[in-house]
This record gives structure tokens, sequence and C-alpha cells, in this order.
């Protein structure tokens, strides 16, 4: 079983981007579904994207338009544009994928400052 490495959060301000990767280039099982949750502190982890293997995306309500998931089968990795944040963008940013069962990663920090 292998992690999912996710990278690329920080601080940006309000208006801005980031774009988050995620990488689980170890794993030998095909994987399925692969994206990203969030969790602010103190709410539940809710669902930011999803893109299935053939790039089928789904998108939390309140980052349609703003957010676009991406993925790179040969190399396991998704990816997540994030334009025009708000500061209630600001949370940990988990990525998972789907593998038999789902492997979830550490998170990375997003914070949008005003």
């Amino acid at each position: 079983q292998v992690q999912p490495v996710e990278s690329g959060g920080g601080l940006v301000q309000a208006g801005g981007s980031l774009r988050l990767s995620c990488a689980a280039s170890g794993s030998t099982r095909s994987i399925a579904d692969m994206g990203w949750f969030r969790q602010a502190p103190g709410q539940q982890r809710d669902l930011v994207a999803t893109i299935s293997r053939g790039g089928a995306t789904i998108y939390g309500h309140s980052v349609k338009g703003r957010f676009t998931i991406s993925r790179d089968n040969a190399n396991n990795t998704v990816y997540l544009q994030m334009n025009s944040l708000k500061p209630e963008d600001t949370a940990v940013y988990y990525c998972y994928y789907v593998a038999l069962y789902t492997h979830w990663g550490q998170g990375t920090q997003v914070t949008v400052s005003l």
C-alpha cells in the first residue's frame, strides 16, 4: 500500500491561484478514482473534486467554476488547479485514491488571506 504524497499548498492572497499535486507513484494496483477533500478547523471533511480513471469529474458546489481537477494515469498523479481563491477556501487539503480500498494522504495546508 502506498500513501499518496501531496505538494503545492501554501499561503496566497484572495483572488490568487495555487496548484496542488498528489502522487501515488509506488502503487502497483490499478487506480480507480482520485481526488481531493478538504477540512477547515472545526468542520467536517468535504469533497472538493474527484476524477475517475476515464476522466469523469465531480466538484463540490463551492468550488465549481474556480477549481479544475486533472490526472495523469501513466504516473498515478492527480492535480488540482485552484483559481480565484477565497478566504473560505482555507483548509487542509487531503488527496485520496482508490485502489482496492481508499488511501489518504497526510494533507497540505492552503491558507488564503484577505
